[in-house]
């Protein structure tokens, strides 16, 4: 276990994750085929977050086609997407819902999660975030206490029915929110998409959710930057080194307020319906696929040191960087490529 100590600041939030290597596109001239030196690309603001996918070897049309990819999935699972599925689901009252194959492929992975984490992770939280308003202007209400309370009784993944594409809520009053393993699963479907369009070298970035497909077009891995959290100028704890792999970050640091000198981060407790309060500021996931990174960043998170390491330890490709309050960086293991 690696273990360095930092000093702990406070300030404006920054992106949990940042890229800090970026490489340039070479001129083409007059080619009507794109080099697989060559980058490309596209930016756009979906799901609360800035949404970056640059990818070597591609044309313009790939690229704008990743865009309406973002778009169609935003407008599928968004909760407060009116027309969304996940919305229709949130406002049946219980009714059964019909669903595309593909939210029924994510609240299935939801209960997943559910079910390894023993309910740490659970996609019917939004009763209670809804209550919670995380902004950057810091100045966020606590909820009344006998509200929240209520909110957290309709807190349980296991209310949702899934039969073929139907979605059933046991509980009326529950609501999902998959704002814990949404960007994840978006992002495998960008690298799915890349991928069947022939293009080898990719990064894909939701908000600090970071997805490469290969590595570099020169044949080295990509550097992730993993940042310490609460910086104000973006000070990096460390960088891994991957190649076709996910790198994800969930901490108290993304968004919060504080209050009376206390922060309130977005990270809840299932079981309280309150921002989590253990030793933890951050949990990284290095993992192959980024749906998994993403609900596990969150799942290890709130589980804590001890028990978020014993459960990564425990699954098969997949790794962890913990960091603790008290400045000091924690592996899951040696196999990590992090460079100081």
């Amino acid at each position: 276990m690696l273990k360095i100590k930092y000093r702990t600041s406070t300030g404006a939030r920054l992106a949990s994750l940042f890229l800090i290597l970026s490489l340039s596109a070479l001129s083409c001239g007059g080619c009507s085929t794109p080099l697989e030196s060559e980058s490309l690309t596209m930016t756009g603001t979906y799901f609360d977050t800035v949404v970056q996918v640059e990818a070597w070897g591609a044309d313009r049309e790939t690229l704008d086609h990743c865009e309406e990819l973002c778009s169609y999935y935003e407008n599928l699972l968004s909760p407060s997407v009116e027309e969304s599925e996940v919305y229709k689901i949130n406002q049946s009252n219980g009714t059964p819902v019909t669903v595309s194959s593909e939210t029924a492929e994510l609240l299935r992975l939801g209960i997943h999660y559910g079910e390894l984490s023993g309910g740490k992770f659970d996609i019917t939280i939004a009763s209670a975030s809804d209550l919670w308003e995380f902004s950057d202007n810091k100045d966020g209400e606590l909820p009344v206490p006998q509200t929240l309370e209520e909110a957290v009784s309709h807190i349980d993944y296991r209310c949702v029915k899934i039969e073929g594409n139907t979605v059933t809520l046991t509980d009326p009053e529950a609501k999902i929110d998959l704002g814990g393993i949404a960007k994840g699963y978006i992002a495998d479907r960008l690298k799915d998409y890349l991928s069947g369009a022939g293009v080898r070298h990719a990064l894909i970035n939701l908000g600090g959710n970071v997805l490469t497909l290969g590595g570099r077009y020169d044949g080295s891995d990509f550097r992730i930057g993993i940042q310490k959290p609460f910086s104000e100028d973006g000070t990096l704890l460390g960088t891994v080194s991957v190649s076709d792999r996910s790198v994800v970050s969930s901490g108290d640091y993304e968004r919060y307020f504080e209050k009376d000198g206390i922060i309130f981060h977005h990270i809840l407790d299932p079981d309280t319906g309150y921002p989590v309060n253990n030793d933890l500021d951050q949990v990284t996931i290095i993992s192959d696929r980024s749906v998994d990174g993403d609900a596990l960043s969150t799942t290890c998170y709130v589980l804590g040191l001890n028990d978020g390491m014993e459960l990564i330890r425990g699954l098969e490709g997949v790794e962890a960087v913990f960091v603790t309050k008290d400045g000091e960086l924690h592996t899951s293991s040696s196999r990590i490529d992090l460079i100081l």
